[in-house]
């Protein structure tokens, strides 16, 4: 059986990494199109096709009134985490593989303050659900990201419901 290149599974971009990775591209995206993620001081920490870290400051524009993180800003975090992954498989897709957060979930353990860092594992469940999209129809994946303080406590814990479809 003769197999073209196109029809192969396509790991994330490459060039989508190198986008992220660079600080400055990084952050006018954010002020561009989350302006939120941006003030918040949201910063991804490492990111490959497997796992990514994103953490979120505690500071003035991220706090609440009882002196730990704001629900939504670890949120957005958590998000992020998730996102960065799916963005990768989804980069320069033929044909086009659109996303959407459909749901999303969270339970908090401890009280968050200081530096808190969410890690997502899942870039081999989100890889097989853009590689089944393809394939088929639409899918939908749901990912865990823990996020950590300082002393790797376990502080919350987020499931992001993700929708993919081709264009």
């Amino acid at each position: 059986m003769n197999t073209k290149a196109s029809d192969e599974p396509q790991m994330p971009s490459k060039a989508f990494f190198s986008l992220v990775a660079n600080p400055v591209k990084f952050r006018m995206f954010l002020l561009k199109n989350l302006p939120a993620a941006y003030f918040s001081g949201l910063k991804i920490e490492s990111v490959n096709e497997n796992k990514s870290v994103v953490s979120i400051p505690y500071k003035w524009f991220t706090r609440n009134p009882f002196r730990c993180t704001y629900f939504a800003c670890l949120s957005m975090a958590a998000e992020m985490s998730t996102g960065i992954l799916s963005m990768a498989n989804t980069y320069k897709r033929s044909p086009d593989v659109s996303l959407l957060v459909t749901a999303i979930e969270g339970k908090f353990y401890k009280k968050a303050t200081g530096l808190i860092r969410f890690i997502c594992e899942e870039g081999k469940s989100v890889h097989q659900t853009v590689e089944a999209v393809l394939a088929g129809g639409p899918q939908s994946v749901k990912i865990l990201s823990s996020g950590f303080n300082e002393k790797n406590e376990l502080i919350a814990e987020f499931w992001i419901t993700w929708s993919f479809k081709r264009r």
